[in-house]
């Protein structure tokens, strides 16, 4: 039931702003599952999470798809990447940039009015519609995508923090809309991750704990889209940070 409470909390969350593995993470290693275990267990039961939370935001993803069609290659491509990195690498081996990552995507996300503002203003000077994105921009959009899906493959905690950074930084695009957009790029590297664990380490998972995150996080993700829809910007980036930073001391902690 615990296990059940904790999918439900890390799919909601998960949902609104991307964190939600480090609820379930350390729930399991308190029930004595080893990390690596509790790591693909994890990934394997919030893929249903990402299914609804994905629907829940699915209006907000209308007018993306042209930049999504290149951010959903660098999604998959990495996510390959982490998940086999998680195989073959000492558990702590990329942990050590973890709060690294974060801390500069908490920086985007706090600067991305200002951001945005710019990129506007540049805009407005070169007389561009807002909705296009520059071939440099797209090139380090997709970067910096492809280096989220590796971690988002390996470990999983908070790769929608670095999301949302990453794409608040680099397209003009409301922060609800980004949310979808993260949700639904999460939502593959989830699948893919899954699916590698499933069929090189199927024995390794443990398949109670991981039934028991589908089903709360399934719920949790509807409960999350229909909150997180709601929240104004400056409420839903003041959540995002809070999050962040305690994302950043917890994985610290867990090293």
């Amino acid at each position: 039931m615990l296990v059940l409470l904790a999918g439900i909390g890390a799919g909601t969350i998960n949902a609104v702003v991307g964190s939600g593995t480090l609820i379930t993470f350390p729930t399991l290693l308190a029930f004595g599952v080893p990390p690596v275990t509790a790591t693909m267990s994890n990934a394997v039961g919030l893929v249903a999470g990402s299914v609804s939370g994905t629907w829940g935001y699915r209006r907000e993803l209308r007018g993306q798809w042209p930049r999504l069609r290149w951010q959903i290659p660098a999604s998959l491509i990495g996510s390959v990447l982490g998940a086999c990195l998680l195989l073959v690498l000492p558990a702590d081996a990329f942990e050590t940039i973890v709060p690294v990552l974060l801390g500069l995507a908490l920086v985007l996300v706090v600067v991305q009015p200002r951001i945005q503002a710019w990129v506007r203003r540049r805009a407005v000077l070169a007389g561009r519609e807002l909705s296009v994105i520059t071939t440099g921009r797209l090139t380090l959009l997709v970067v910096w995508t492809f280096i989220a899906g590796v971690y988002g493959g390996y470990f999983a905690a908070a790769q929608g923090i670095l999301l949302v950074g990453i794409m608040g930084a680099l397209v003009h695009n409301s922060l609800q809309e980004i949310n979808a957009a993260k949700n639904l790029l999460s939502l593959l590297v989830n699948v893919v991750s899954a699916a590698i664990y499933t069929i090189v380490a199927f024995d390794r998972i443990n398949w109670v704990a991981a039934g028991m995150i589908a089903v709360g996080s399934l719920i949790g993700g509807f409960i999350g889209a229909g909150v997180g829809r709601k929240l104004p910007a400056p409420v839903l980036r003041g959540a995002i940070v809070l999050l962040g930073v305690y994302a950043i001391w917890r994985i610290v902690s867990l090293e």
